[in-house]
């Protein structure tokens, strides 16, 4: 696999157009969403009714650009408000919007959504943060976890979307920010991110009940992570994320086992390190995520990015069953077996006083 041309740091993302429904505006947040999005001079199409309808073209790749370069103003549904468990990483899932302005040719949610790729964002953010209290204290990861149990009740922001690549577009994650320092209770919001525009969040009053992670690879691999900021650009943004108290931590993935991994890894590891040196009380945390797909995922990505070289060959993986029957194409035992041991190595001799949280 070649090394890739340096990356250029990426400007804020601009849709071409916000599509706004009537019950979004109906609410404030809402309302400030949509002022948000023209002051920067986007359209904003009020639509006659809450259904989004894309005319798009029948080309996959026309199709895909298209929706890429919408955003919709919705409002979340009941079972969109509804809170899942999202093992492993947190006790639950809270959704601020769905979909993702970046194009990696990996991207996960080419299995887990369904539809044109356009992101939505929620208008009714209170509706949204009455869930948390109601699940306080009744998640199975970290509120019954011995070794993570003083997290105390885990709610992960970044399941559906990247929350920081939205913020100039919405406010919503200042506004849970906001929320999360002002309840005092025994909670965290996670959030995890390939973007580096922190400045919103720096001067939040956050109550130390908040942890940033960048989602990082070497820049060989990243090249696979179009639209998003520089990996050194993202540690030097987690750096300052810390400077202001946040907790703060590493989420590596997807872990990519190409030639000459060992190196790559090692780099991107001591560059963490180097971005986080000398910060005072530092509370750093690394979750370990290897690549996988799905036969869906790679039917998807495959009719998104046509000519990345990004190796998905079901006939190089094993298989392995989900809980609900499904296959997802994964890394053979030694390979795996070689990575964990790699990674825990490296971490602990380059970052000692890291918490490992999980590998999958």
């Amino acid at each position: 696999m070649a090394t890739a041309a340096p990356l250029s740091s990426a400007r804020a993302w601009q849709p071409r157009r916000l599509l706004a429904t009537p019950s979004a505006l109906g609410w404030d947040h809402g309302r400030q969403v949509a002022e948000r999005v023209a002051a920067l001079g986007i359209e904003v199409v009020e639509l006659p009714s809450d259904r989004i309808k894309l005319d798009l073209p029948d080309d996959p790749r026309r199709a895909y650009a298209e929706a890429k370069n919408t955003l919709a103003l919705v409002v979340a549904s009941p079972a969109k408000r509804r809170l899942q468990p999202i093992a492993p990483s947190a006790d639950w899932r809270v959704d601020l919007a769905e979909g993702c302005p970046a194009h990696c040719s990996y991207c996960y949610l080419a299995g887990s959504l369904k539809g044109p790729p356009i992101t939505r964002v929620y208008a009714n953010l209170p509706e949204i943060m009455e869930e948390l209290p109601r699940h306080l204290g009744q998640g199975k990861v970290t509120s019954r976890s011995r070794a993570r149990a003083h997290e105390g009740t885990t709610y992960e922001a970044s399941c559906y979307t990247d929350p920081l690549a939205l913020e100039h577009l919405t406010g919503s994650l200042s506004a849970l920010i906001g929320y999360m320092g002002d309840w005092d209770a025994d909670a965290q919001l996670r959030f995890t991110t390939k973007f580096a525009d922190v400045s919103p969040l720096l001067g939040l009053r956050h109550g130390g009940r908040v942890r940033m992670r960048a989602s990082i690879n070497p820049p060989r691999f990243a090249r696979f992570e179009g639209g998003t900021s520089r990996v050194a650009d993202r540690l030097r943004a987690l750096r300052r994320m810390a400077d202001a108290g946040y907790k703060v931590g590493l989420t590596i993935a997807p872990i990519i086992a190409a030639g000459g991994w060992e190196v790559a890894y090692a780099g991107l590891i001591a560059d963490a390190a180097a971005a986080l040196n000398d910060v005072p009380d530092l509370d750093l945390t690394v979750e370990l995520i290897t690549h996988r797909f799905t036969p869906g995922s790679k039917a998807v990505l495959d009719s998104w990015y046509p000519g990345s070289s990004l190796e998905m060959d079901p006939a190089a993986r094993s298989e392995k069953r989900t809980k609900f029957g499904s296959i997802k194409h994964v890394y053979d035992a030694n390979t795996m077996k070689a990575l964990r041991s790699f990674f825990e190595q490296e971490i602990s001799r380059a970052l000692p006083d890291a918490r490992i949280l999980y590998w999958t």
